[in-house]
């Protein structure tokens, strides 16, 4: 696990102090002879890299962590606010706590996150969850030792929330989770207000890392032996609008991609309105850049983007789309949909089914719309059942199965560059995945794991290509 730290701010050198006092406070607590952590991550990609932030400062402040919640002194569940579903497995789970903290007073019990960024959602915990001691929203991260101390010394319920200065604080520790594969936030915050979305409630408006920063990191992830990083942000098209001195998304990935080593560089998630020639050709130039792009477009019809508050039309879309496809070689196209957005009739549905099938995904991430309270979409009118919904979700589905089962086939007899990430417990075979993030099965020994290796595809299923190494792995 890398322990990655860039020089500290006076706020980030201040929580050190509060991570050595709570490494104090924990050896008197413990239950084992270390003190342990349990964290359960929620939702996107951007999340994931927060709780690592959070166990980095965990780690410093003297836990060891536990996949166990039994085990565990501290527990924390960092929430999604997005989908509904996520924020009903999160109430069932803390709920499922209550017993474990009557078994074990001393378990400090927090959550943060998006969902705490929500003003009915925080009352709700704090009113039917007296359990939870800790709660504290996305803005708070940087914070985190000095609410976790004053909790632990008052031993009073700490909840903080809404207290956004939009600023960025560097210096603090991260833990990441995976040796070879690694995230890398560039920004924060979102400006679209998408009617549907609530990210930029809950996480604010964009603000961008300094560049040398971000290239400093990447650069040390790169010299630990990291073969696939990916830059993020709730738009990552946008970065660097916000700096004092603005650069674009394709100036920084351009000289990210100049460090030396054998890496994948990716990125995370793009807007079309924000999707330039100059990023697309910044790709095509590259040594490291993957070769796909995943670029959402929710939606095929013009009248329904129009209400979704996208900022692009269908044309715009393609066109970029069609500029990708000729200048990057082998290219691999996914994308996100929303299915049934209120308003939609089925003629705007069959609009995007057309555009499904005029650019060839490799795959999508689709959805049928779920309202996000205090966002626009929850207050129109959506007169189309859930069950002519679902109907519409198979055909997309259908559709999209048939779409790369043909990609795939295409594959088969080619050479690809795998990195191999995991191995199946039930059948012993290598997981890889190519530049195109296409996951790839294949047999070899699980000394492969965390290497790039040749592979030639032998075989195709709907979304899996099956391979070999060739030369026996090297």
């Amino acid at each position: 696990m890398a322990d990655a730290i860039i020089k500290a701010d006076k706020l980030s050198e201040s929580q050190y102090e509060y991570m050595q006092l709570i490494a104090e406070i924990m050896e008197i607590r413990k239950r084992g002879d270390k003190p342990l952590a349990f964290i359960r991550t929620y939702g996107c990609q951007q999340n994931v890299a927060d709780s690592e932030k959070i166990k980095g400062m965990l780690m410093k402040s003297g836990f060891g962590f536990t996949d166990e919640p039994d085990n565990a002194d501290f527990i924390l569940f960092n929430t999604c606010a997005v989908r509904e579903h996520a924020e009903d497995r999160v109430f069932g789970n803390v709920g499922a706590l209550k017993n474990l903290k009557r078994k074990h007073p001393q378990i400090l019990i927090a959550l943060c996150g998006c969902m705490m960024e929500q003003e009915h959602v925080a009352n709700r915990i704090y009113n039917s969850f007296p359990f939870v001691g800790l709660v504290f929203g996305t803005h708070s991260l940087h914070h985190f030792p000095e609410l976790m101390y004053n909790s632990l010394v008052n031993g009073k319920r700490v909840f903080e929330r809404g207290n956004d200065d939009k600023k960025i604080y560097e210096g603090f520790p991260v833990r990441r989770d995976g040796d070879f594969k690694g995230w890398l936030p560039i920004m924060y915050g979102c400006n679209n207000f998408c009617t549907y979305c609530i990210v930029p409630y809950v996480r604010g408006r964009e603000r961008s890392r300094d560049r040398d920063v971000i290239v400093s990191e990447a650069r040390n992830m790169i010299q630990q032996g990291y073969k696939d990083i990916t830059l993020l942000g709730q738009n990552v098209n946008s970065y660097g609008k916000t700096l004092e001195n603005p650069v674009s998304f394709a100036q920084l990935i351009s000289e990210i991609d100049a460090i030396d080593g054998d890496y994948w560089l990716r990125f995370m998630t793009s807007h079309p309105k924000d999707c330039s020639k100059e990023l697309i050709d910044a790709i095509a130039d590259s040594k490291h850049i993957s070769k796909h792009l995943h670029l959402p477009f929710q939606s095929g019809s013009d009248r329904v983007l129009k209400a979704m508050n996208r900022h692009y039309d269908r044309k715009r879309y393609l066109d970029i789309i069609n500029y990708a496809k000729e200048k990057i070689d082998g290219l691999s196209l996914t994308s996100d949909i929303i299915v049934g957005f209120p308003g939609e009739t089925y003629e705007d549905f069959k609009q995007t089914l057309s555009l499904i099938r005029e650019v060839e995904f490799t795959s999508l991430f689709t959805f049928i719309f779920s309202p996000r309270k205090g966002t626009p979409a929850e207050k129109m009118e959506d007169p189309i059942s859930a069950e002519e919904k679902s109907k519409w979700f198979r055909e997309l589905l259908d559709v999209q199965e048939e779409i790369a089962a043909k990609r795939c086939s295409s594959m088969v007899g080619q050479t690809e560059k795998v990195l191999i990430e995991s191995v199946k417990e039930k059948t012993g075979e290598l997981n890889g995945r190519t530049s195109g993030n296409i996951i790839v099965e294949l047999d070899g020994d699980q000394s492969l794991i965390g290497t790039f290796q040749d592979v030639k595809i032998t075989r195709a299923r709907n979304w899996i290509l099956k391979g070999k190494i060739e030369n026996g792995g090297i």
